[in-house]
């Protein structure tokens, strides 16, 4: 299966288009606003998308942003470019459908037609059946430490268009901008699993 045509695909690139519009966002590190992308894209989709299809594209690197968390610290957010939003949502709209299936039924995090609220409720069903335990595993900074061959590996089990798996990886190096520096993409090396921490609920 062609992926990257996939990918590419005018309907598909639309959709993504039209997604990057509705989300807004900040600019990153080349400025430029998801207004100013429609002519952007106009004059340059050409040449980007003919580095796209032949597994040239490079992604720019994030901008990196600090924002307080409602505890105390701060929390480090990367912002891509508006072109590299874009392309990301596309990928994303392909490769969704075939990862999908294999996750766990349990899992509601940034899935499609799965919420918080159904979460809560599959939480209240468990402990009704007499569960009492709550188990708690902290996913921070999971991309800056994770083995990139490891991940990719796993990656390439659904995905078997080289060039798309180029392209992920790329985009997992990009590295970061932070004051007017170019800090290269950390890649994680293998860990063990981190310890859950484990709390009694008072239900």
């Amino acid at each position: 299966m062609d992926l990257m045509a996939s990918i590419l695909d005018r309907s598909n690139m639309q959709r993504a288009y039209d997604r990057v519009m509705r989300n807004k966002g900040a600019p990153g590190v080349d400025g430029m606003t998801v207004r100013e992308l429609k002519s952007f894209l106009k004059a340059g989709w050409p040449g980007i998308r003919s580095r796209l299809a032949a597994g040239e594209y490079r992604p720019s690197p994030v901008r990196k942003v600090e924002i307080p968390k409602p505890g105390g610290g701060r929390r480090m957010l990367g912002i891509p470019t508006a072109l590299d939003r874009l392309i990301q949502q596309a990928i994303h709209q392909v490769l969704s459908p075939l990862f999908e299936p294999t996750f766990s039924d349990h899992s509601y995090g940034f899935r499609p037609g799965r919420s918080a609220g159904q979460a809560v409720r599959q939480a209240r069903d468990t402990i009704e059946e007499g569960h009492r335990w709550v188990v708690d595993v902290d996913l921070e900074k999971f991309f800056d430490r994770v083995n990139h061959d490891v991940l990719m590996a796993r990656v390439a089990r659904q995905v078997g268009d080289r060039r798309v798996l180029k392209l992920i990886r790329r985009y997992l190096q990009a590295g970061i901008m932070e004051g007017g520096w170019r800090r290269r993409g950390a890649r994680g090396r293998r860990k063990a699993a981190p310890s859950p921490r484990c709390c009694r609920t008072s239900c």
